[in-house]
C-alpha cells in the first residue's frame, strides 16, 4: 500500500512506472475464471472470457456484446473450447501491440497457427459467418484477384497482405453490391437498396441518425433515385469522419456564434487538408444529414454530433433498451440515485477536508498578512514590524510557534461551506449564461457569475473571518499591553452578537465580490486558451495548479485593499487608537493617516497564500480520493461507457485492450455485419432490434 507521500507524488507528477502485465492479466483472469474439478486447472468458458473482456456497464449498442465471443475464438488457441490463464497471458499480450486489430483478425482466419492464410482457409472462415440473406461478394472478381490471385492461381497471404486487402474491402463491397442492385446497369439504385448496402456493410460504424435517414440521399439531387457518384461520395465522408469533424471545429471556433455553413465548411478543409480535397458532392451530403432538422444551412456541433458520433442514438433505440433491460434495471435506478447522493456528500466531506488541509498549510501567511494588515502606525518608533520576515520572527519569539496558528480553527470550520457555496453558485450561474450548443459564455456573464459566488459566500464567510482575525492578533495585543486577558473563540461569538459578526461586511463584500470575478473567469480562460483544455484534453494537477496560482496573483492583490479596510474594522480597536465608523470612515482615515501604500499592506503576503492555498487544496482532495474512495467504488472500477468516443472528438477513456478488441471487432465486421452472431435454426432470422442485449430470438 502506498504512503502518503507516495500519493502526493503520483498526483503531482504523474506515475512514472506502471503495474506489471502479469499482475494484472492474472487478476483479470482469476477475477472470472472457473475451476476444473478433475484437474485443477483455472479457465474461461466462452461466456466468461466476453465477461472479461466486454464488462456489462458497457454500451453495446452498436457491436453487441456476445460479438465479443469471437475473439474466444482467437485467444483459444488449441481449440480446446476452453481459455488457460496461459492463452489469457498470450491474448493480452496481442492486444498491447500497436497493431493488435489488424492481428487479432489475421489471428481468427489463420486456422492453423502457421502464420500464413491461403484461401480455401479464408473462405471457410468468411463463409461460416456469413448471414444466409446477406449480399453476395465475388472473390472471383478483379478487386479480389489482385489480392489473392485468379481462381486457379491462388497464393497464400502474409498478414501486411491480408491487412491491406482488409483496408480496401468495404469500398469493394459496396461497389460489387451497387452492380447487384443495378440491373439495368442505367448508374442509379432505388433509396432502399442504397440503405441495404449501409446497413449490412457499415452499420457497426455509424449514427443511428444517419442509419435511420440514407433513403434521403436521393433528395440533394433532381430525381428519386442514387446513383453510384452518390454513394461513393457518401463512402468517402464516412471513412474521412475523423478529418472531417476536426475541420467542423475548427471553423465553429472561428464563428462567432459556434455554427458553419457549407462555404465554411470548404474553406476550412482547404486550409486543413494537404493531400484530401472534398468535392461539392461531399460537402453536400455531410450537410443534408446534419441539418435535417435545421434547413438554415447554418449548423452546430450538436447537429453534427448526429452524423459524426457513432454512439449517438435515436430516443427509439434508448426506449427500446429500456424496454430489453427493465428487470434488470429495476432495482439498481433506486440504488443509483441513493449511491449519487451519497457520493455528492462522499466528495463534499473530501472536499471539506481538502479546503482545511490547504487553509491550515498557509495559515501562519495569513496570520502575518493580517497582523501586517492591523499595524496601523507609520511612524518608526512606534511600528510593531517592519515587513512580513520581521512579523513572522517577532511571532515565533514573543508568542512561540503555536502563535502562527492563533485562530486557526475558525478558519477550518469556514472553509468547507466557503468552498462549497462560492463553486457551486459560479457552476449554477455559468451554466444559466452558458450557450448550449457551443458550450461559450460571453465574458461579462463570467464576471458576473465569479462576482455573484463571492458575494454569496459572504453571508456565511464574515462571521468566521471576524472571530479569526481577532484571534490572531490578540498574541500581539497580550504582548504591548499588560495584563490583557486571553480570550476563546466562543467568548468574541458572545461579546459581538449577532449584528457585531457581520460587522465589516460591506468591506468583505468588497473583497469577495471583485476577487471572485476575477478569479473564475481568469482561471477557466488560462485553462482553455493558455493550457489548451478541451473535450479532447483533460488538464494534468500541475497544470491546474499553475492555472490557479496565476489566476490567484492578480485576484489577490487588486483587493488587497479591501482587504485592509475590512480587517480594520474587523479588529477591535487598542486603547489610543480610533474606532472606524465604516466603508467611507475606514478608508478615508487610513489615506489620510498612513497614505496610499497603507492600502496595499500584506499584499504580498496574501498573493503568498492564495496560490499555495490552491495547490495544497487540489492535491490533498486528490490524495483523499485515492486514499478514502467511495464505498462500493472499487466495484465498479473498469471502463464505464467509454469504449466510444462521446459526442465530437472525445479521446475514448477505457485501457487499450478494450479499444483494441473493440476496433478488431469493427475490421471483422467489414467483412461481414454477422460475424459473432450465433446461427439460428432454418428459416428463423435475426430481429436486429437495437438494445435487447444481444440476445438471438426464436
Amino acid at each position: 500500500m502506498s504512503t502518503v507521500k507516495d500519493q502526493v507524488g503520483e498526483v503531482l507528477l504523474g506515475t512514472s512506472e506502471e503495474p506489471q502485465m502479469s499482475q494484472l492479466t492474472r487478476a483479470a483472469f482469476m477475477k472470472h475464471a472457473l475451476k476444473d474439478e478433475a484437474s485443477g486447472e483455472y479457465y474461461l468458458s466462452e461466456n466468461e472470457f466476453i465477461d472479461a473482456v466486454a464488462p456489462e456497464s458497457e454500451d453495446y449498442h452498436k457491436i453487441k456484446r456476445f460479438q465479443y465471443g469471437i475473439l474466444f475464438v482467437v485467444a483459444d488457441r488449441e481449440k480446446k473450447g476452453r481459455v488457460t490463464l496461459r492463452d489469457w497471458s498470450n491474448f493480452q499480450n496481442l492486444l498491447a501491440k500497436p497493431d493488435a486489430e489488424y492481428e487479432v483478425t489475421y489471428r481468427l482466419f489463420d486456422w492453423d497457427g502457421d502464420g500464413l492464410i491461403d484461401f480455401s482457409e479464408f473462405y471457410n472462415v468468411w463463409k461460416a459467418h456469413k448471414g444466409e440473406d446477406s449480399l453476395p461478394f465475388d472473390w472471383n472478381s478483379e478487386w479480389a484477384t489482385l489480392y489473392i490471385g485468379s481462381k486457379d492461381k491462388r497464393h497464400t497471404m502474409t498478414y501486411p497482405q491480408f491487412s491491406q486487402m482488409l483496408r480496401g474491402l468495404q469500398g469493394e463491397r459496396v461497389r460489387q453490391a451497387f452492380l447487384h442492385f443495378d440491373k439495368n446497369k442505367d448508374g442509379y439504385i432505388e433509396p432502399e437498396e442504397f440503405q441495404r448496402i449501409i446497413l449490412e456493410t457499415a452499420s457497426h460504424k455509424l449514427s443511428d441518425h444517419l442509419l435511420e435517414n440514407l433513403h434521403t440521399l436521393c433528395n440533394i439531387s433532381a430525381g428519386s433515385k442514387i446513383s453510384y457518384a452518390n454513394v461513393r461520395a457518401f463512402q468517402n465522408m464516412i471513412q474521412q469522419m475523423d478529418m472531417v469533424e476536426l475541420i467542423i471545429r475548427n471553423a465553429a471556433n472561428k464563428s462567432s456564434d459556434g455554427k458553419i455553413t457549407r462555404t465554411d465548411f470548404l474553406n476550412e478543409a482547404a486550409r486543413i487538408s494537404r493531400f484530401n480535397l472534398y468535392t461539392p458532392m461531399e460537402a453536400d451530403i455531410l450537410f443534408h444529414f446534419a441539418g435535417l432538422d435545421e434547413p438554415s444551412g447554418r449548423l452546430g456541433l450538436k447537429d453534427f454530433a448526429r452524423v459524426l458520433d457513432p454512439s449517438w442514438h435515436t430516443a427509439y433505440s434508448l426506449g427500446s433498451s429500456a424496454i430489453a433491460d427493465a428487470g434488470q434495471k429495476a432495482f439498481s435506478t433506486t440504488k443509483s440515485l441513493l449511491y449519487d447522493v451519497l457520493e455528492g456528500v462522499h466528495h463534499f466531506a473530501l472536499g471539506s477536508l481538502a479546503g482545511a488541509f490547504g487553509a491550515f498549510m498557509v495559515y501562519p501567511i495569513d496570520l502575518v498578512k493580517t497582523r501586517m494588515q492591523n499595524q496601523r502606525s507609520s511612524r518608526v518608533g512606534e511600528m510593531l514590524y517592519k515587513n512580513s520576515l520581521d512579523c513572522a520572527r517577532k511571532v515565533i519569539k514573543n508568542e512561540g510557534f503555536r502563535g502562527l496558528y492563533s485562530g486557526v480553527l475558525p478558519q477550518l470550520v469556514g472553509v468547507a461551506p466557503e468552498k462549497a457555496i462560492k463553486l457551486t453558485v459560479n457552476d449554477l450561474v455559468r451554466g444559466k449564461f452558458t450557450d448550449k450548443q457551443t458550450g461559450k459564455i460571453w465574458w461579462p456573464m463570467e464576471l458576473i457569475a465569479g462576482g455573484t459566488a463571492g458575494g454569496c459566500q459572504v453571508v456565511f464567510t464574515n462571521p468566521l473571518e471576524i472571530v479569526k482575525i481577532r484571534l490572531q492578533v490578540q498574541g500581539e495585543v497580550a504582548k504591548t499591553v499588560d495584563g490583557t486577558p486571553k480570550r476563546s473563540a466562543m467568548w468574541i461569538i458572545r461579546n459581538l452578537g449577532l449584528v457585531g459578526l457581520y460587522k465589516g461586511a460591506s468591506a468583505c463584500l468588497l473583497r469577495d465580490v471583485p476577487f471572485s470575478a476575477i478569479y473564475f473567469p481568469t482561471y477557466s480562460h488560462l485553462k482553455r486558451d493558455f493550457f489548451g483544455e478541451s473535450p479532447t484534453k483533460s488538464l494534468g494537477v500541475l497544470q491546474m495548479l499553475t492555472a490557479g496560482a496565476i489566476a490567484g496573483m492578480p485576484a489577490a492583490y487588486f483587493t488587497t485593499p479591501c482587504d485592509v479596510i475590512k480587517t480594520r474594522l474587523q479588529v477591535e480597536a487598542r486603547k489610543g487608537e480610533a474606532t472606524y465608523t465604516g466603508l467611507r470612515h475606514a478608508a478615508k482615515t487610513i489615506y489620510q493617516q498612513e497614505g496610499f501604500k497603507a492600502f496595499f499592506k500584506g499584499g504580498p503576503a496574501r498573493i503568498l497564500r492564495s496560490s499555495p492555498q490552491f495547490g495544497f487544496t487540489l492535491a490533498g482532495y486528490e490524495v483523499l480520493q485515492r486514499a478514502l474512495p467511495m464505498p462500493g467504488h472499487a466495484d465498479e472500477e473498469g471502463p464505464r461507457s467509454h469504449v466510444e468516443p462521446g459526442v465530437g472528438l472525445a479521446e475514448a477513456k477505457a485501457p487499450l485492450p478494450y479499444l483494441r478488441s473493440r476496433n478488431a471487432l469493427k475490421i471483422i465486421l467489414d467483412l461481414d455485419e454477422n460475424f459473432g452472431r450465433p446461427k439460428l435454426p432454418q428459416g428463423k432470422t435475426w430481429p436486429g432490434l437495437a438494445g435487447l442485449g444481444g440476445k438471438p430470438q426464436a
